[in-house]
């Protein structure tokens, strides 16, 4: 194949609560190549999760999200992050409450941070939710990798009540807007 349809994958950072419902959702996507939970944003060196849930730490619950462009647009994933948490919410996603739990675009190129600043123009100005978005846009300048406990959750304990009350819902959401993007 030439090189010029070879394809780089890159990554994306996301905070959208919970990182077990992050990760499971951006799993099911075509052209994600891989998501791990993480936390990023905060101010002390690789925090453990019981350090972040102590809300001292300023880390936030992310999914580092690798994929390729050429199969799915960072302005798509954009799109899917979104649709399936309250972006409205300062430090809360649904029962979830906490710093750790905002909503967050970590960018790693300028190109992103424009996309991330456009896609909240946009949907505040077409009114998609009736209250402002508080989503933190911010550089990303650490991430660290959960605990292996938390990498797969979804995959791992479907049948627990967490993931039937929450992951189940996001992911029935995700699958009936954005069909055509499931694996």
């Amino acid at each position: 194949m030439d090189s010029i349809f070879q394809s780089k994958n890159q990554t994306a950072v996301f905070g959208a609560g919970c990182f077990w419902s992050t990760e499971a959702v951006f799993q099911q996507l075509r052209g994600v190549m891989s998501v791990i939970p993480g936390y990023a944003g905060g101010h002390t060196q690789n925090s453990s999760y019981e350090d972040v849930c102590s809300g001292q730490t300023g880390h936030i619950e992310v999914a580092k999200i690798e994929f390729d462009p050429l199969e799915i647009s960072y302005k798509t994933l954009l799109k899917v992050f979104f649709s399936v948490h309250d972006p409205t919410t300062p430090n809360r996603q649904g029962m979830d409450i906490g710093q750790q739990y905002a909503s967050a675009i970590f960018y790693s190129t300028e190109e992103q941070k424009a996309a991330a600043e456009a896609a909240v123009a946009e949907l505040e100005r077409e009114k998609i939710f009736s209250d402002p978005i508080v989503t933190q846009i911010r550089p990303l300048e650490k991430f660290f990798e959960a605990e292996d406990y938390h990498r797969e959750y979804f995959k791992r304990n479907p049948a627990a009540p967490y993931c039937q009350a929450v992951i189940n819902p996001k992911l029935a959401k995700m699958r009936e807007h954005f069909s055509g993007l499931l694996k």
